[in-house]
């Protein structure tokens, strides 16, 4: 007869194992393992020498992937290892190496062993109360954030737009402005700028590394005379420029440290008629235990990275990743807006609200 810690060794035993599964897939993307094989199968010696590693370090790398069902094996020739024949199977380049992709998860498993990489910082913060910067995960992170969310952006933002009244054919307008808060490494701007020719869009984040980042991606992408960069507290950011016709903020309210400002200040720079389109996670209106995976993911990121990083930031309010459409009904109002209404857009993991006054 089970014991009743059985199911729990058991769901800890899986869970061990997917944790090492990430890792490895962490060198698979960080060592170009993925992207070689996309070209067709390979055996450790073909994978070592496109790759630059070393045979055996790419036959347990291969035999570890095969082992976990991430890699198709095609056979053994004779019995040597270092000749049986890996593949990718069908569906995987596309989550793993095309970063164009909407399936694309590439980014992830550098994304979370950044995390894993301050949990020292995290354990001591939960200690003292204290923080943990969003400078201190690292490039896994931003990267992370940048690359998961690229794809969507690119794809989507015609389309989010769209359903939002008025607010394309006045982009659409010379001289029209859009402002970006939260750019992190410059996707949401660029695709923006790609979007809607006619619109400037302005860039604002709190974190240096990033806008760097989006500057250099915003010129590779050919719009850096359309996108402008600054690295500014969005609570505080002023602009000399035009008012703008659109604010974004793009799965980043739930990191602000005062988000009731920051509304309050964007309403201040707002055209007449303007509007705001706020993105954040889709999780449910109340708490509820056990949770589904959003919910579950979503708590896992809050105690892990997005409630240490706001509280590095000196925090009035403290949301965590969990933020709930009613609170976000509650800063709107609190700001100014007389308008709150979600937005008729279907996305697996965000809800999207749209602010007017």
């Amino acid at each position: 007869m089970p014991t009743a810690e059985e199911p729990l060794v058991e769901r800890m035993l899986n869970h061990a194992a997917a944790t090492m599964e990430t890792l490895n897939a962490c060198l698979g993307v960080r060592l170009g393992l993925y992207e070689a094989l996309a070209s067709g199968p390979l055996d450790a010696h073909g994978l070592a020498e496109k790759t630059g590693v070393h045979p055996r370090y790419a036959r347990e790398w291969l035999e570890q992937q095969g082992a976990a069902g991430w890699l198709a094996v095609d056979g053994a020739d004779g019995d040597d290892p270092y000749h049986r024949s890996f593949r990718l199977p069908e569906g995987l380049s596309a989550v793993l190496v095309d970063q164009d992709s909407p399936s694309y998860l590439g980014a992830l498993p550098e994304f979370l062993t950044s995390i894993a990489g301050v949990l020292d910082h995290v354990a001591d913060a939960f200690r003292t109360g204290g923080g943990v910067s969003f400078a201190a995960y690292g490039a896994g992170t931003r990267h992370g954030i940048g690359r998961l969310n690229r794809p969507m952006f690119l794809h989507s933002i015609t389309e989010w737009f769209g359903v939002l009244p008025g607010v394309s054919s006045r982009l659409a307008e010379a001289g029209s402005h859009v402002l970006d808060l939260g750019c992190g490494t410059g996707w949401s701007s660029i695709a923006i700028a790609e979007a809607f020719p006619a619109a400037r869009v302005h860039g604002v984040d709190l974190d240096e590394a990033s806008i760097a980042e989006a500057r250099r991606n915003a010129a590779d992408r050919g719009v850096a005379d359309r996108v402008a960069f600054t690295r500014a507290d969005a609570a505080a950011f002023d602009s000399a420029g035009p008012r703008y016709d659109l604010a974004c903020c793009f799965e980043c309210l739930h990191d602000m440290a005062d988000p009731v400002s920051v509304l309050s200040n964007v309403l201040r720079l707002l055209a007449p008629g303007g509007s705001v389109l706020i993105a954040d996670e889709r999780v449910a209106d109340s708490y509820t235990a056990p949770g589904d995976i959003r919910e579950r993911l979503t708590y896992a990121f809050s105690t892990l990275h997005c409630l240490p990083a706001t509280r590095a930031e000196g925090a009035k309010v403290e949301a965590g990743t969990v933020l709930r459409a009613p609170t976000v009904g509650e800063y709107a109002a609190s700001a100014g807006y007389t308008s709150f209404k979600e937005a008729p857009i279907d996305h697996d993991l965000w809800r999207f609200y749209h602010l007017t006054t």
